[in-house]
């Protein structure tokens, strides 16, 4: 392997190690690296289309963007999507290979710690740094003989670690000194420093712990990053908890929050914005009269409509929509809408079940074993009462990744159709109602303008709603962040990169 490599690890899932390997890909790629990020196996329902038709981690995705290259599969060569609680898609090299159970899955990890090696190998050759990041925490001791994530890559990339601790959750110096503990002395070697994430306050009040904290390990502290007001994608909805919004808005859209929720990050646009407000709602007392539903992706459609129903979700979103309040279902969500859900070879459930849908669209879905992943171009063709008129002829870049194929069986208009002609989704004739496959459509500017200001003009509102930053203009504030609060040099010495030290003395 030619590259320099690092791995970031944490002492457990959500300290931010997705954002940080995002912000240090920019942050070396402003600097002049060649830098790509790399996560051998990813556990998330958040994926992203490749231009070659092939599934990753959105959050490899966001961070390759950061990195100024395109999403490639050999960023993340694994990716689990959870079906179940006990079950999971296995997607290898971007295409779903089976559904396995936890012990299954392990039984083949020669085999998938081999796809990993020659997606880092490759990866080693085209770049000249890899930021590797890790999963979970590298001291679950009941998986550490299974592991394929976190040491054993570190291990193969011949990569020093550096161990970021969450202070916001509490017990950050208890978490990293328990870590150190729980690793074997050969991996415990590897970590070479410390980054303490989400920091609020005086640091001067934490000096003295991170001072004891260096003396007791022999290891440094790389940086204190403090909490960073910069969203970027989530890999899962453990982090829909912290971004529950309580801001005032003058409009508000509500989100079905379903146990296997998918592509949520299809909302997150919205969240950039002054004035508009997210609810994810897991009952009809959180619902309440919004402005705007928009029914989510899911990994499990049967099982995610069966809990709307229960919950009562299902009935205050169809009342909601004959009243006049605009419903939009994305992929899952657009199957959901619709008349039928029949799964005749058990792609969710037992072979042959059907399901009865919301009946607010004249669609009738079939799930099926091939399943579609591409990136789209096209144009939005159906839905001016609810999108607005500016919205039409629009031109949009989304993807979709779906099994199912959804075909018309009543009145109404598609909601889109590609460069290549094909149509997508379908809007109600008489209601408020559409639903499309394509993931990402809000990401696009002119589309997402019309859209709110539909909205805003059916409650008699005046002036524009601020637009939100560009991803562009978030990431850069991620790694001047990042720039500020870590010990840079020592990280370049870490990494075995040039400093400015030794670029001034004529090193080479």
């Amino acid at each position: 392997m030619s590259a320099k490599t690092i791995m970031i690890q944490g002492t457990g899932s959500h300290v931010g190690k997705s954002f940080i390997v995002a912000g240090l890909c920019r942050l070396f790629r402003d600097e002049g690296v060649s830098v790509a990020p790399f996560k051998s196996q990813n556990m998330a329902l958040n994926s992203f289309a490749t231009e070659d038709g092939l599934e990753i981690g959105r959050a490899q995705a966001t961070q390759a963007l950061a990195a100024g290259i395109k999403p490639s599969v050999l960023f993340n060569p694994i990716l689990l999507k959870p079906t179940s609680d006990r079950r999971a898609q296995v997607v290898v090299l971007g295409k779903p290979l089976e559904d396995m159970d936890a012990r299954a899955y392990h039984s083949r990890k020669t085999e998938m710690l081999t796809v990993v090696k020659d997606a880092l190998e490759t990866l080693c050759r085209q770049y000249e740094l890899v930021i590797i990041e890790g999963a979970g925490s590298p001291a679950e001791i009941n998986l550490v003989d299974r592991d394929i994530a976190n040491m054993a890559v570190a291990r193969l990339a011949d990569a020093p670690v550096i161990l970021v601790a969450d202070i916001d959750k509490g017990g950050a110096f208890a978490a990293i000194i328990g870590t150190l503990e729980l690793l074997p002395p050969i991996d415990r070697q590897r970590v070479a420093g410390f980054i303490i994430n989400k920091f609020r306050g005086d640091i001067g009040l934490l000096r003295p712990g991170l001072d004891w904290l260096e003396e007791r390990t022999g290891l440094p502290v790389l940086g204190v990053v403090p909490q960073i007001d910069v969203m970027l994608e989530d890999e899962d909805s453990v982090g829909l908890e912290s971004r529950r919004p309580a801001k005032p808005a003058w409009l508000r859209l509500a989100v079905p929050w379903f146990p296997r929720i998918a592509n949520f990050t299809d909302l997150q646009p919205f969240e950039l914005i002054d004035g508009v407000r997210v609810d994810f709602v897991r009952s009809p007392g959180e619902l309440g009269i919004p402005d705007a539903v928009i029914i989510p992706g899911t990994k499990n459609t049967l099982l995610d409509l069966a809990w709307l129903r229960r919950t009562g979700l299902a009935d205050a979103v169809i009342r909601l929509a004959r009243s006049g309040v605009p419903v939009i279902g994305v992929c899952g969500g657009f199957q959901m809408l619709g008349r039928t859900i029949s799964d005749p070879t058990g792609i969710e459930s037992s072979a042959g079940a059907e399901a009865g849908g919301l009946d607010l669209l004249p669609i009738a879905t079939t799930l099926t074993g091939d399943k579609t992943v591409k990136q789209v171009e096209g144009a939005v063709v159906g839905g001016r009462r609810i999108l607005g008129e500016p919205a039409i002829d629009s031109g949009f870049c989304a993807y979709e990744i779906h099994a199912g194929v959804s075909v018309p069986a009543g009145p109404g208009e598609p909601f889109s159709r590609t460069t290549a002609g094909a149509e997508d989704g379908w809007v109600s004739a008489d209601l408020p109602v559409l639903g499309t496959y394509m993931h990402g459509l809000f990401d696009n500017p002119g589309l997402r303008r019309s859209f709110l200001d539909a909205l805003a003009a059916k409650k008699g509102m005046d002036g524009p709603l601020s637009d939100g930053d560009d991803f562009d203009s978030r990431i850069r504030t991620l790694s001047e962040a990042l720039g500020r609060s870590l010990k840079l040099d020592e990280l370049r010495r870490v990494i075995g990169l040039k400093t400015p030290e030794t670029e001034d003395a004529g090193v080479r």
